[in-house]
């Protein structure tokens, strides 16, 4: 495992990007960032930069209200696995197997299989719009609970939960007006579980 067979490969050529292809890669659950930050510092340590590309973890942004207090984290779309961008030699193989944390590549039989083209564009996708795209609300409630409405023109009265709208944080709750199920767009703040 030695840099001679890296530096003939750089000769061969010299772009280097063009060999990189995405492949998932199996880590330990919950150390997604830390193993993500010691390939790097390997790649940096060891010179490979040219044929490293991106390293990601696939995250979304979701907003939890707890106590009446919003807060927004990043929730990890696939724990325990990163996306890596690397041209496969024996020194990059190296390097990521040899760092702690890392299971292994995905694929059959022990041979990383790259990513297709519709999966990278999903995952690049939400990557480069995740700031545009709504903040999902993490919400207590589903479909088919029964609520009480605490704050509004139907406080006090009861229903159930017939739509949930993540993104914008509004729920239809079925109540009974005049012996009848009439459907009333709440907030989610403005309901709580019987």
């Amino acid at each position: 495992m030695s840099n001679d067979s890296g530096s003939d490969l750089a000769s061969e050529n010299p772009e280097g990007s063009e060999k990189r292809l995405w492949y998932v890669l199996k880590v330990q659950s919950n150390r997604e960032k830390s193993i993500r930050e010691a390939l790097l510092r390997g790649i940096k340590r060891d010179g490979l930069e040219e044929y490293f590309g991106e390293i990601i973890i696939p995250t979304e942004k979701v907003v939890e209200t707890k106590g009446g207090k919003k807060r927004v984290f990043e929730r990890k779309l696939y724990p325990g696995y990163l996306m890596i961008q690397v041209e496969l030699n024996d020194d990059s193989w190296y390097l990521v197997r040899s760092t702690n944390g890392v299971g292994d590549f995905t694929g059959a039989a022990g041979k990383p299989i790259p990513m297709q083209e519709h999966e990278i564009a999903r995952m690049l996708g939400r990557e480069e719009t995740k700031e545009e795209t709504p903040v999902k609300i993490k919400l207590d409630f589903q479909t088919g609970d029964v609520v009480k409405i605490k704050d509004g023109t139907f406080e006090g009265f009861e229903g159930t939960i017939d739509n949930i709208d993540e993104a914008s944080g509004k729920v239809t709750v079925l109540i009974e007006i005049f012996s009848r199920p009439t459907p009333t767009e709440l907030e989610y703040w403005q309901i709580e579980k019987v």
